[in-house]
């Protein structure tokens, strides 16, 4: 097995950051964890987050406000992203919650979701079922920025999802809006509900809704990055 280390401090570069995430290809998460002394679950079903939570142990991330990157300092956002044996995600990636109330003057250049997007590093890990959580390696990480195709389609998409909630459509939006950026509801069960704007702006309660990213966005950056090679 690799020797790793886990880091005592967050990293001070985004070269340091890199070096301490391509020290991750190849090993599994059972390694990882053995390393860092924690144990893995036996499925995800319930912990869903255990993943990035050791990854983000693993490379120093700090631990502050949500609203901020991972490596805030740094502009860089962490995304760990579950991956088929041919480099495919195989589910959506959050990335943050939506505001439902109180979006007068938001715009995309100063929106979380710009803010969470503009620098992330992906790490990319077997996803699949049929393998044990602790069997499970790590791919190749890498780091990605939007280009101007791709921030201008996402643009498009956060806008016209933020005109249906100002107008009061929110339960009107489906997963099928937005063509590299969607909105689902986003909680723990389906009882946790908020605060948001009906047709007549009227306050309603609804489940709160997170933006997610696609599978077929996230799908071709994986393989712009791997190059169609098998992992």
């Amino acid at each position: 097995m690799k020797i790793f280390h886990i880091p005592k401090a967050e990293p001070k570069s985004i070269q340091e950051l890199m070096q301490r995430a391509e020290a991750l290809a190849g090993l599994t998460l059972g390694e990882v964890a053995e390393l860092a002394h924690v144990k893995v679950p036996k499925n995800f079903k319930r912990e869903k987050g255990w993943t990035g939570q050791l990854i983000e142990l693993c490379l120093g991330a700090s631990a502050g406000s949500k609203t901020q990157q991972d490596f805030a300092k740094l502009g860089i956002e962490l995304k760990t992203i579950p991956i088929d044996a041919n480099g495919t995600p195989l589910e959506t990636t959050y990335v943050c919650f939506a505001p439902l109330t109180d979006i007068a003057g938001i715009e995309w250049q100063t929106s979380s979701v710009k803010n969470k997007i503009q620098q992330v590093l992906w790490v990319p890990i077997d996803g699949r079922r049929e393998v044990a959580p602790q069997d499970r390696c790590i791919a190749t990480p890498f780091l990605w920025s939007p280009n101007k195709e791709q921030d201008d389609q996402l643009r498009t998409d956060w806008e016209e999802l933020m005109e249906m909630i100002a107008l009061g459509q929110i339960e009107k939006i489906t997963a099928r809006h937005g063509q590299y950026l969607q909105l689902r509801p986003k909680a723990a069960n389906g009882s946790a509900l908020t605060k948001a704007f009906g047709q007549n702006g009227q306050v309603i309660h609804t489940r709160p809704r997170g933006f997610y990213l696609r599978k077929e966005f996230t799908g071709k950056i994986l393989k712009t990055f791997f190059k169609n090679e098998q992992y």
